[in-house]
Parts: C-alpha cells; sequence; structure tokens
C-alpha cells in the first residue's frame, strides 16, 4: 500500500458475491489519499450494462473534482406560435382602451381554444403567444380555431407550427426548435396558419389538408425550409 502515493478511487458494490464489501473498504483505509464509493447491486464489474453511467459520473468527479452536469430536460413536443397582425396599426386606430379590452377577448379566446384541444400556453408575447401540445394535429386544429375565432373581433392572427425536441428552462422552454416555430410564424400571412414540413409528415393520415408555401430561408437557422399552409 504504501507504493501508492496518488489519489485513489475505490468503487464497489455492496452485495458483491466475489469479493466482500468489508474488502473494498478496507482499501481506502489503508492508502494515502483515497476516496470510496459504494454502490447497490451484486456486479462484479463496475462498468457492467446497468449503472455504467453513474460510474463514469464518479470518475468525472473524482478526476475533475466537480460533479458532471445532468442532461437536459429535453422532450419532443409541437411548438404553437400566434401573433396579432397590426397591432400597432390597429392600438393607433382604436386607442389604449379599446384595444386593451380587444386583447383581453383575444387572450379569453385562446385560453379557451387551447383548453379544448390540450394545449399549454408556455408564455405570452406582447400581443401573441408561445404554446406546446403533445400532439401535432391538435395544435394544428387549435391554430386554425384560435385564427377563426378572433377574426369577428376585427382582429388577423397569424400562426406558425414546428415540432422537434425544446429543452425545458424552469416553465419556459428553448432550443433550436423554438426558434425554428418563431420563424415559422414570421413566414406566415394575415389569418394565415403555417407548419413546416415535420409537422405535415407528422399528421399524415389525420385529415388535414396543406397547400405547399415553397422553399424558405429561415433567419438564423443553415438550410432551406418547406412549409405549408393548412388548409383544412
Amino acid at each position: 500500500m504504501s507504493s501508492v502515493q496518488v489519489p485513489a478511487l475505490v468503487i464497489h458494490t455492496a452485495e458483491n458475491p466475489v469479493v466482500r464489501i468489508d474488502a473494498g473498504r478496507y482499501l481506502p483505509d489503508h492508502l494515502p489519499d483515497a476516496r470510496f464509493v459504494e454502490r447497490k447491486g451484486r456486479d462484479f464489474f463496475v462498468f457492467s450494462p446497468i449503472g455504467s453511467a453513474d460510474v463514469l459520473d464518479h470518475i468525472e468527479e473524482f478526476v475533475t473534482g466537480e460533479r458532471p452536469l445532468p442532461d437536459p430536460d429535453r422532450a419532443f413536443a409541437t411548438i404553437l406560435f400566434t401573433d396579432v397582425v397590426g397591432s400597432t396599426e390597429m392600438l393607433a386606430k382604436v386607442g389604449d382602451e379599446r384595444w386593451k379590452q380587444l386583447l383581453d377577448r383575444h387572450d379569453r379566446i385562446i385560453d379557451r381554444e387551447l383548453a379544448h384541444f390540450r394545449g399549454r400556453k408556455v408564455t405570452t408575447t406582447g400581443d401573441g403567444m408561445l404554446a406546446t401540445f403533445d400532439g401535432p394535429a391538435r395544435a394544428v386544429r387549435c391554430a386554425r380555431a384560435i385564427v377563426d375565432a378572433v377574426r369577428p373581433l376585427g382582429i388577423d392572427v397569424r400562426a406558425g407550427l414546428h415540432a422537434g425536441e425544446v429543452e425545458a428552462r424552469g416553465t419556459d422552454i428553448g432550443g433550436i426548435a423554438v426558434h425554428i416555430g418563431q420563424r415559422v410564424s414570421a413566414l406566415a400571412a394575415p389569418g394565415e396558419v403555417l407548419v413546416s414540413r415535420t409537422v405535415t409528415d407528422l399528421v399524415a393520415g389525420s385529415g388535414l389538408d396543406f397547400s405547399d408555401r415553397g422553399q424558405h430561408q429561415l433567419k438564423g437557422v443553415p438550410g432551406t425550409w418547406q412549409v405549408f399552409t393548412a388548409t383544412s
């Protein structure tokens, strides 16, 4: 033992059938600078298929002095952005009080439709909002319902949808999929529901119809993206 002059990490499974746990505990007690990690289980090899990631975490912490950060909380979702078209002009036309009333009614319609189609409002963006859905077909139908429901208020809303992995950031979300959804929404005309090719592929067989709006560059996003208008 005296010949070992460097820090050592001893990892031992508590129910190891070959080498008793006491033997594992003996080593750090007789090494000059050792750390002992006791793990549950019976595995003889610490890099067994079960729990090997945990072993690597202990090794990284031992070598670097810091426990590795967990992977970001990511999930697949359909992302919906909506935005009131010409809001500044409308505000100048009707005045602050009337505009506030219209926005309040707009917000209630959005909340109603999100509840109906089981969407989750993530955040509001002034006169628009960001929501997520666990089903792309419901997201498209919700977007169309919102566009149609606010029209009697004299308001035109545009909507954009994309589907992909998002990263949870508290109650907010982030990731490239969110940026793509926002860029798709910015391309939409008043009263239009615009979706990425990803969404159309996912809803095949749902009965929804789309018309091709061509290939587009999305600001800050590599490549070209084919987008479609949801027509029914």
